[in-house]
């Protein structure tokens, strides 16, 4: 029997890169199985017997392309909050966008590093659940459910992936604060994170163009990182205060 709390589906279709990943993910106690085509990674990631804890998808599938898999998988309840780290050679900023627009919570550019592949997953088993308890942020615009993991801007909900929102939870439970760049990969990322240091950037460019007009309350702190403003009650400016912390 499959133990689904570590159990990583790899869709690839190169057999020796699947292989290589798959012996360095089982070293780490990690059960795992292998999709070659978009299709098959689509029947196993839906397969109720042995749901994966994260799914590691390559784009360039035969078939069913991995944008195309990874907008399934996002559209399926079983699968809609499973994590996804699409491991492409494609490593352009418009690219990467492209595969985060498509409901990816990270990504890996071919050639990469087996060991710091397999630091990421277990990085992202290990978050799998929620890491920032129950509580709220609240204020005259937003509202940020951590225990729920959702977000309302104005009534209405917004879609993070799951990066994005650990990215503003980040924020806001530490709001009027400045978190240094390293500090958020810390927390979001964990400590085992050796990738590309694009990636907060892509995340919080990402982030601030889903809250739309509102975005502007992650400011840039030039040389240091990112700090969280908020909005407040009516006649307050933008200032708040996170519940549940």
């Amino acid at each position: 029997m499959i133990e689904t709390s570590n159990h990583v589906l790899i869709v690839e279709d190169d057999p020796d890169v699947a292989e290589s990943i798959r012996y360095w993910l089982e070293r780490e106690g990690m059960s795992v199985s292998v999709a070659e085509t978009g299709e098959r990674g689509l029947a196993a990631a839906l397969d109720a017997a042995a749901p994966p804890a994260l799914v590691l998808l390559d784009l360039m599938l035969p078939g069913m392309s991995g944008l195309e898999l990874c907008r399934r998988l996002r559209r399926e309840p079983r699968t809609r909050r499973t994590p996804i780290i699409m491991v492409t050679a494609r490593s352009s900023e418009a690219e990467i966008v492209t595969g985060l627009d498509a409901g990816a919570d990270d990504y890996v550019t071919k050639p990469f590093s087996v060991r710091e592949l397999t630091a990421r997953v277990k990085s992202v088993t290990r978050r799998a659940g929620n890491p920032f308890g129950e509580g709220q942020y609240r204020d005259v615009r937003l509202t940020i459910d951590f225990g729920a993991m959702l977000v309302t801007l104005d009534g209405a909900r917004v879609r993070l992936t799951r990066r994005e929102f650990e990215l503003l939870a980040a924020l806001a439970k530490s709001e009027g604060r400045v978190l240094a760049r390293e500090r958020l990969i810390e927390e979001v990322w964990g400590l085992e994170y050796e990738g590309d240091p694009r990636t907060l950037d892509v995340h919080i460019r990402r982030l601030r163009h889903k809250l739309g007009c509102v975005g502007e309350c992650i400011e840039t702190v030039i040389g240091v990182g990112y700090r969280f403003a908020g909005f407040g009650t009516e006649g307050e400016g933008r200032r708040s205060k996170a519940a549940g912390t």
